[in-house]
């Protein structure tokens, strides 16, 4: 590791930090006020040990807001324009959380632990903040707090046989976007059968950040057998599944239709969220920009691109491509973008400048495995 790299109280080290430098984190950025290994190595040997085999990725920096209280149930829904009327205890939903404007704050994934107790499990966005900010003007009795909740994915085709040797065949019961309560050793856990990363796999919440390497390590050994690798969320494969990333492909200047999350936005009946009359209006009058895919014609890209490039068509600025990325598996440069809605349709030709100028076409996404079979399966 780069031992001129800078560490301050100001951000916070995963409880999984010293084995992931052990494993071969070599490079890490900040997330949620906190360090994330983003670097083992190669980025596409990465991408191919997870689609091959599996990889474990320190994912710490999902921090939880934990929400409890007589009234969390109807605290959640204030915040999130899901119908949240059918999500049951151990199940998980992915949830938007939107302002007052409709724009998109976070879109974590929540799971409710009993009849009023619940975990948003964070993108990259102050949350616990607004959480707390809206409850003081709520009126409704509820507790707002961020527990000590350290996630690991596992995710790949393996890690089904890992988790099978950590906990037992009976955890191949559990099913997509549900979790269970258990312990590995003594080490208190949540395990869910979710992740970022379009694969199969799980996420191991970690309930005791004193545990953080031991349990690591513990994951580590069970997947040796089976070709499990350290590594990072890999940007290949999220952008191949045209998975969000936040920042990126949204923020709180993107509403829900932009982006096709119209599924995700219950406005036909009588719950109440912040936000509702705003997306009523949004909706109404329709949007002037959509979320496309891109195929881009050009070399290889040598990583995905860390500014928005603009894309032009006629000479005229419609957009911006958020996420880019060249696929090893599709063979071909991919990238999510967002343009204005005259000129979002499939086939549409348009014209990027990056470093260089780059001629594109709006393809169907996601790109790979588009009814998400895989993670699902």
């Amino acid at each position: 590791m780069n031992k001129n790299f800078g560490f301050g109280t100001q951000i916070r080290k995963s409880p999984y930090f010293d084995s992931t430098v052990k494993w071969g984190a070599t490079g890490f950025s900040v997330y949620n006020h906190m360090y994330i290994p983003r670097d083992f190595g190669n980025p596409e040997q990465n991408f191919w040990n997870l689609i091959e085999k599996s990889i474990l990725c320190d994912v710490a920096v999902e921090r939880q807001v934990e929400i409890t209280g007589p009234d969390a149930y109807k605290f959640i829904q204030l915040l999130t324009p899901r119908d949240l009327s059918k999500l049951s205890i151990g199940q998980c939903k992915y949830v938007l959380i939107v302002n007052e404007k409709g724009g998109i704050i976070n879109d974590p994934v929540l799971l409710r632990l009993g009849e009023n107790h619940f975990w948003l499990s964070l993108a990259d966005s102050d949350v616990l903040l607004w959480a707390q900010g809206v409850a003081v003007n709520s009126d409704l009795n509820v507790k707002i707090n961020e527990p000590d909740v350290s996630p690991l994915q596992l995710q790949g085709p393996t890690s089904a046989e890992i988790m099978v040797k950590l906990f037992g065949e009976d955890i191949k019961d559990l099913k997509y976007y549900w979790f269970r309560e258990c312990k590995l050793d003594g080490i208190p856990l949540v395990v869910s059968r979710t992740g970022w990363s379009s694969e199969f796999g799980y996420e191991i919440f970690l309930r005791d950040s004193t545990r953080g390497n031991d349990l690591y390590e513990k994951i580590m050994e069970a997947g040796k057998e089976y070709g499990l690798m350290p590594g990072h969320t890999s940007s290949i494969r999220r952008i191949e599944g045209g998975m969000l990333s936040y920042h990126a492909d949204a923020d709180i200047e993107t509403n829900p239709f932009e982006l096709g999350l119209g599924r995700l936005v219950n406005l036909d009946n009588d719950i109440n969220f912040i936000g509702k009359e705003a997306l009523k209006k949004i909706k109404h009058e329709g949007i002037k920009r959509k979320q496309v895919g891109l195929e881009l014609d050009c070399e290889p890209l040598e990583g995905p691109n860390t500014t928005f490039w603009p894309i032009y068509k006629n000479g005229k600025k419609i957009g911006k491509v958020t996420s880019a990325v060249y696929s090893p598996r599709l063979k071909k440069n991919i990238a999510l973008a967002m343009v204005e809605i005259n000129y979002s349709d499939i086939g549409n030709n348009l014209k990027i400048i990056s470093n260089i100028e780059i001629n594109s076409k709006i393809i169907e996404k996601p790109f790979y495995d588009p009814k998400k079979k895989i993670a699902s399966s």
